[in-house]
């Protein structure tokens, strides 16, 4: 297991996150994602650390705060000391029946963090992220309620997740302008058939070196393996019964054909080459992986010992290459006519 800087601070985070949203759902989606009771959990959680994974990743929402309670207790339960994991939670969607048990006000975000504290059994929050854009509250509204958690002490960092770029570089700008902490990381869907963060929003992040934690880098189990054209997934399995993150089937089916191929070469899973790929990729700094035993754990982790090499890289990243889009096929022309000029006025030089 590798450690990576995360974003512009001096932490480091393992290059695996365990993600929660399969501990205690029972009920609407979360029963559809996971149901993974206490003991189950533990199992999960022990696994993870003894594998080197020191971050872990939950929300409030998942399981209407179950997911939160389980991890608290399991690690309390498995008596790991707070400075050996970096905890992770969310705050954004609805926890409740009035109108300001939502959002990114100052309102929601301040009970919200009270809340989260208590269920995990923490007297802080490693990283504290907005769950999702609010149209309604004003940014800087946001971005003060944050920095008045880490002033004092609530929360270490904080980052935010399904944003765009443009709404980041605002909030950005407000917190450099009037000194407040700062977004140090995005949470976003990225997978080797789904690259669309790579137009925008991975530019930003390498720009304004902000972290990136991936979700469902297996697009929902679409990349597990156990899909294909001519592959019948087992019955129950996430995607039949929970169709999300959406994904366009055939270009996947396209890149899980050459993934399937470089798996029975090297005699590992589709899956660990879905998530290789993620790692070998400049901006991600920490992939977040959920399962359900701790069989499909081991398999996630041992994607971590996998190094392509170019010429996998390169069949890999000519089936799941993005379609050129402007602004895109114009910046691209115009930077390959400057390059010339400059090499030609070099060779005359």
């Amino acid at each position: 297991m590798q450690y990576r800087k995360f974003g512009r601070t001096g932490l480091f985070v393992s290059e695996l996150c365990l993600g929660t949203m399969t501990f205690g759902g029972a009920s609407g989606i979360w029963g559809h994602i996971g149901n993974l009771q206490q003991s189950e959990a533990e199992s999960l959680v022990g696994r993870a650390l003894d594998a080197g994974i020191n971050f872990i990743d939950t929300a409030d929402v998942y399981s209407e705060g179950l997911s939160e309670t389980i991890t608290g207790q399991a690690l309390k339960n498995l008596k790991v000391p707070r400075e050996n994991v970096v905890v992770a939670t969310k705050v954004l969607g609805e926890t409740g029946k009035s109108p300001n048990s939502a959002g990114a006000s100052r309102y929601h975000i301040m009970d919200g963090v009270k809340a989260s504290l208590k269920r995990l059994q923490l007297d802080h929050i490693d990283l504290y992220q907005i769950h999702g854009f609010d149209p309604v509250t004003p940014i800087e509204e946001t971005v003060r309620a944050l920095d008045n958690l880490v002033r004092q002490g609530h929360v270490r960092y904080v980052g935010v997740s399904n944003w765009a770029a443009w709404q980041i570089m605002k909030a950005l700008g407000i917190a450099e302008r009037q000194g407040l902490a700062r977004f140090e990381s995005l949470q976003a869907y990225y997978t080797i058939a789904g690259r669309d963060l790579e137009r925008e929003l991975a530019p930003m992040l390498q720009s304004e070196n902000v972290g990136l934690m991936v979700w469902s880098p297996l697009a929902g189990g679409l990349l597990s393996g156990k899909y294909g054209r001519n592959a019948e997934a087992e019955k129950g399995s996430r995607r039949t019964t929970f169709d999300f993150p959406p994904v366009n089937v055939e270009r996947a089916y396209d890149c899980i054909d050459v993934m399937r191929q470089l798996a029975e070469a090297r005699k590992v899973s589709v899956a660990q080459i879905a998530l290789a790929w993620l790692l070998h990729q400049q901006v991600v700094t920490s992939v977040i992986v959920g399962a359900k035993r701790v069989e499909q754990l081991d398999d996630n982790i041992a994607a971590t010992a996998i190094r392509l090499d170019a010429g996998e890289l390169a069949a890999l990243d000519k089936v799941s290459v993005l379609p050129s889009e402007y602004p895109g096929w114009m910046l691209e022309r115009q930077g390959g006519a400057r390059a010339k000029r400059l090499a030609e006025s070099g060779q005359r030089g």
